[in-house]
Parts: C-alpha cells; sequence; structure tokens
C-alpha cells in the first residue's frame, strides 16, 4: 500500500512515498519509492504497553479526526540473533490508511519516559 510521507522520517528527509508491505502480525517492511531504503516496522501494541496521544500538528498533518483508526508502527534495526534487535518507541509512524498518508511523530521524552529510541527488543521478548 502506497503512502504520501507528510512529515519526514528523521534521516531520512529524502523520502516523500513510501509502501507498506506486511510480512506477518509482529513486522512489515516500509520501502522507499525514491531509493533502496527499506525500514523494519514493529506493531508495538503485540509487544508491550503502549499508548500516546498524537499531537494536534500531527493530526492536521495526517488529516486525522476522531473517527480516523490510524496505524501505528515503531522502526526496528535488525540484529542477528534478533534478541539484540533495537525499536525506537519515541518516534512512532503514524498512518492514516483512508488518506495514504504517513508521518513520523516525534513524542516529547518529558512526557513519554517509558519509551526509548534505542531499547532492546528482548527486554519484550518472551522466551
Amino acid at each position: 500500500m502506497a503512502f504520501s510521507v507528510k512529515a519526514p522520517i528523521l534521516g531520512f528527509e529524502q523520502i516523500k512515498n513510501v509502501e507498506l508491505e506486511k510480512v506477518d502480525d509482529f513486522f512489515y517492511k516500509l520501502k522507499s519509492c525514491e531509493d533502496e531504503t527499506v525500514f523494519m516496522l514493529i506493531n508495538p501494541f503485540l509487544v508491550r504497553d503502549y499508548d500516546f496521544i498524537v499531537p494536534d500538528f500531527f493530526k492536521d498533518l495526517l488529516e486525522l479526526d476522531r473517527d480516523s483508526k490510524p496505524l501505528v508502527y515503531n522502526i526496528m534495526i535488525v540484529s542477528n540473533p534478533i534478541e539484540t534487535s533495537v525499536v525506537n518507541f519515541l518516534a512512532p509512524l503514524v498512518f492514516n490508511k483512508e488518506k495514504k498518508l504517513v508521518a513520523q511523530v516525534l513524542l516529547e521524552e518529558s512526557k513519554y519516559k517509558n519509551y526509548g529510541l534505542t531499547e532492546n527488543i528482548s527486554d519484550y521478548i518472551k522466551n
């Protein structure tokens, strides 16, 4: 599914259009339409308690209203073995599926102290 990037992915400001591809219930791939960049995304709700309020600026940018059902995924830097991978829970990607828009939402660290930029996935994987 194709999306227009409304707020840049940090460090990848050249990416304006992306394709979202489901791998399984946990993982998605986000592919740039401009270059070869691919991000691995994870569904945060399947691995931890995760809740935040989308700031008004991003709601407007993504054209979200009270009836919207946004998709939320987090960028994961995959390592081998998988237990050494890290997830960015402080800057989720929020998708408006109906309008085909996406933005990386930067959460205020002071408000969301339980979310980090590079959290170990091993903290959330149950053996």
